[in-house]
This record gives C-alpha cells, sequence and structure tokens, in this order.
C-alpha cells in the first residue's frame, strides 16, 4: 500500500506541475487566442534559470549561487517573462498560424541554445544536483514527496485563483473581446498589441514556473527534456480539458498524464522485450487518438467555457396576456 501511495504522489506532483503550465497556455490562447507552439521553450527557460540560481556550483557551466527555492522560482518566472517579451515585441503582430509557426521556431531555438551553449546550460550533459523544496531539513524520499506535493497544491490554487480575478476584471473581458474580434476591440480605443503581450508575459512566465518547478522536482534536467513533444502534451491536456476555462486547464492536466503514465506501463506490461521499444510511439498515438475523439464528440472540451449570461437573460419575460 506504501508503493502505491508513493506513486499517486509522484504522479500528483507531475500533473501538477503540468497544471501550471497548461495554466499560463489557457490564459493565452484560451482566453486571448495566442496560437503558442513554443510552450517547451518558456518550461525550458525557467527549468534551467532555476537550476543556475539554485543548483550547486558546476565545474563546467554556470551556477553555484545557491539562491533560496522562492528566490528561484521568481527568478525563472521573471527569465520567462523578460525572453517572451524580447520575443514577443516582433512576433506578436503575426496571427494565427504564422504565430503558430514563429513560436515553434522559438521553442526549437531555445532548446537548441540549451544543447549548444555548455558554459551556460552544461549542453547535452546538463545540470545535475538541482535542490529540491526544503533540503535542509531531513525527510525520506516518501516524506520530502508529499512536501512537495503539499506545495504544489498550494502553488496551482494560487495560481488559479489570480487568473479567475484577472480574466473577471476588465482587463480580462479586454482579451476576451480580443480573441473574439480584434478589429471591433481597436474599434473601442484598446491597444490590441499591449494586450496580446501582457497576456504573452504573463502566460510565459506561468510556464517559466511551472520549468522550475519542474526541474526542482526531478533534480535533473537536460535538452533532451525539453522537445517539440512536450508542447504537443501540454495543448492536448489543455483542449481535452476545456480552453478558456481554468478548471479545464488544471482537469486536462490530471487526466492527460494519468493516460500517458498508464499507457507507457501498460506498454511495458504487455508488449515483448524487442517492441517494448517502440512503446513511447504508442503512447503519442493514443494521445492523438484522446485528442481527435475529444474534438469530435466535446469539441469545447470536458469542462467548456462558461457562458456568460446577461442580466436581460437572465429576467424570465412575462407571459403574454
Amino acid at each position: 500500500m506504501s508503493g502505491i501511495g508513493s506513486y499517486l504522489i509522484f504522479f500528483l506532483i507531475q500533473a501538477l506541475i503540468y497544471a501550471v503550465v497548461c495554466l499560463g497556455l489557457n490564459l493565452q490562447w484560451g482566453y486571448t487566442g495566442l496560437f503558442n507552439i513554443g510552450v517547451c521553450g518558456f518550461f525550458l527557460v525557467g527549468a534551467y534559470t532555476f537550476a543556475i540560481l539554485c543548483g550547486p556550483g558546476y565545474p563546467s557551466h554556470l551556477g553555484g549561487f545557491r539562491l533560496p527555492f522562492l528566490v528561484g522560482l521568481a527568478g525563472a518566472g521573471a527569465t520567462a517573462a523578460l525572453s517572451a517579451w524580447i520575443v514577443g515585441i516582433p512576433t506578436l503582430r503575426l496571427h494565427e498560424d504564422y504565430l503558430a509557426i514563429v513560436t515553434i521556431g522559438i521553442g526549437a531555438i531555445f532548446q537548441l541554445i540549451a544543447l549548444n551553449a555548455s558554459s551556460l546550460t552544461g549542453g547535452s550533459e546538463g545540470a545535475t544536483s538541482i535542490p529540491r523544496l526544503l533540503p535542509q531539513i531531513p525527510l525520506s524520499v516518501l516524506g520530502r514527496n508529499a512536501l512537495m506535493l503539499g506545495f504544489m497544491i498550494l502553488t496551482v490554487t494560487l495560481i488559479y485563483g489570480a487568473l479567475e480575478a484577472i480574466v473577471r476584471s476588465p482587463w480580462g473581458r479586454v482579451l476576451k473581446a480580443i480573441r473574439e474580434d480584434e478589429v471591433a476591440a481597436s474599434s473601442l480605443g484598446k491597444n490590441v498589441f499591449a494586450f496580446r503581450l501582457q497576456s504573452f508575459v504573463i502566460g510565459s512566465a506561468i510556464m517559466g514556473l511551472g520549468g522550475a518547478l519542474y526541474a526542482s522536482f526531478i533534480g535533473y534536467i537536460s535538452p533532451e527534456d525539453f522537445l517539440p513533444i512536450l508542447t504537443f502534451q501540454i495543448w492536448t491536456m489543455l483542449i481535452v480539458g476545456g480552453s478558456g476555462n481554468n478548471k479545464g486547464a488544471i482537469l486536462g492536466a490530471l487526466l492527460m498524464w494519468a493516460v500517458w503514465t498508464l499507457s507507457g506501463s501498460l506498454a511495458q506490461s504487455i508488449l515483448p522485450a524487442d517492441l517494448q521499444v517502440k512503446g513511447g510511439a504508442a503512447q503519442i498515438i493514443l494521445i492523438g487518438l484522446v485528442l481527435i475523439l475529444t474534438l469530435i464528440f466535446h469539441p469545447r472540451g470536458l469542462i467548456g467555457e462558461e457562458a456568460v449570461v446577461s442580466r436581460e437573460a437572465r429576467v424570465e419575460p412575462h407571459p403574454p396576456s
């Protein structure tokens, strides 16, 4: 039973890390309509920033600052936000497919920098010995994972509450107006580019925070952890859960990570040894199948965007005399 409980805690921590990233993507796509396919790039920036700020001294690349855990998280979010601001200024005037193509390139560029800038990131060897939450407290593996799970629940709750507040504010209503019709929003005097840039920066900062949490939890990162398949996973989580709804982003992360992990375990248990190497391809096919079925039978996701009902619509009309 303890083994099952330990695995469940491990599973929930990873799922909640992806829920953080999904919440950031939901702000960009679900509420603003920004087609960002470079999720893995900002996730990478946050992870490596945390490793540099909080990790030990590395003989071959930058690090050794050993800053506190929360400072590392803040630095990761700030670096991801700065990266998004730099790349967003020249790219966010593009729309739809053009923006998607550019952000794919951005994610690939960040991954190539991590792979080739050995003096900064460690190159293909990656960064090791990344500290976890409160490393000075002596805890068992299970106890440390339980501590991290509690922190992740708190983090997701805070991010969810903050996003709910801002998307229901006048600023959030402008984002939805831009998503539906940029021309109409612009005609009302709104600076569409500024609002798109703000949404892109905030969403990317949240993705960077997710990357920092991932680096701290796993303890080791390398460029191979941030391939485009990660972006595909995050997008699938958001679409299945329901874009435009923060609850849907969290639900999608939990469900699709369960599908991913359980399908991998199932492939290892039922496939012959010579075919287990192809289990990863089977996982991707299964995720794609779930995505297709969701788009066919639940185009708005399991928890779609909440309908906005006007005051007049809530008042029942008087029956005709």
